[in-house]
């Protein structure tokens, strides 16, 4: 089968394009084939070895698919210890789900991974109570353009988005941001930043971020909370140092920062049960537009991650291992 596979770290240049066995299917596995692969921001970490589980080599990077088991059956949108950027993939039973016929490829890997990352830190995470003001970091992204969805449809009372273009700020407020803020203020000042995201809240602290930045963005952020506000993080997309937060300046203002990764939802799957369940519903229904961030041949996967780095993308993009 084809697949790309990384033998040394490094940037999108190490990503290779060669032919592999298929991969072996375990326990409660079945073997399917793929139609769309899923790419994601932490892949790009997981091709530098920069994320928070170390990886080893040889590696398939991928943690999405869609496809239908080998022989035919039920298509299936699927998460993966890695292996999704392939022809093949051998898949966990416990963490597949059906796709209604409504929903296409693109807009269930916007689900499965980034959908349910969005609905996580919104109800697990930040527990966001109706009326609360919502900033969503890179609001254009494919974890930011369903949080701001989300947001508004659990009665955020205010929903400000992130986003590092003038297209991608109207972007979010098409999907329901009541204003925008450019993240550029952080990178000299993060008083600047703290002061945009209050001003665009009304000149009110904000009661809930979901930053996925670090580094300046994240200080910012965290001077920009309330009383009993909570900054969620879930990413370390700038790939600077963040400061330490100390005790004192938690309990100054009763904040609270919480990490979220996804992965720690593998082991409990009932929770992921809840998240795609709901997320494919609304979906189906029309009531939760995945943006389509770009369809690229598996030949192409360097590129993909090019743009992506290069923040040139919005929403959802996703390899085609036919081509």
């Amino acid at each position: 089968m084809r697949a790309v596979q990384i033998t040394r770290f490094g940037g999108p240049e190490v990503l290779d394009v060669v032919d592999l066995p298929e991969p072996e299917v375990g326990p409660g596995q079945t073997l399917h084939d793929v139609s769309t692969a899923g790419i994601n921001y932490a892949d790009t970490h997981q091709v530098e070895n920069s994320y928070l589980a170390p990886q080893q080599l040889p590696l398939i990077p991928g943690a999405e698919f869609v496809g239908t088991p080998v022989g035919g059956g039920q298509r299936v949108v699927g998460l993966l210890d890695g292996g999704g950027y392939a022809e093949k993939v051998a898949a966990n039973d416990r963490l597949s789900w059906a796709v209604p016929d409504g929903v296409s490829d693109e807009q269930a890997l916007s689900l499965v991974l980034q959908g349910s990352t969005a609905w996580h830190l919104l109800r697990t995470s930040a527990h966001l109570a109706e009326g609360e003001s919502v900033v969503v970091i890179a609001g254009a992204g494919g974890v930011g353009s369903l949080a701001v969805q989300l947001a508004r449809r659990w009665g955020a009372g205010r929903v400000i988005a992130t986003a590092s273009s003038a297209e991608k700020r109207a972007l979010t407020e098409e999907l329901g941001a009541h204003a925008t803020v450019d993240p550029a203020l952080a990178d000299d000042d993060p008083k600047q930043f703290t002061a945009a995201l209050r001003e665009a809240n009304g000149g009110k602290p904000v009661d809930i971020v979901l930053e996925m930045t670090g580094g300046n963005v994240f200080s910012g952020s965290l001077s920009a909370l309330a009383p009993f506000g909570r900054l969620v993080t879930y990413g370390m997309a700038a790939r600077t140092e963040t400061k330490p937060v100390p005790p004192g300046a938690l309990m100054q203002r009763s904040r609270a920062v919480i990490g979220f990764w996804l992965a720690h939802c593998f082991g409990r799957p009932e929770m992921l049960d809840a998240a795609m369940t709901e997320l494919l519903q609304l979906t189906a229904a029309g009531d939760l537009k995945p943006i389509n961030g770009g369809r690229y041949p598996l030949s192409a996967v360097r590129e993909a991650h090019q743009d992506l780095l290069a923040r040139r993308t919005t929403g959802k993009l996703v390899l085609d291992p036919s081509r």
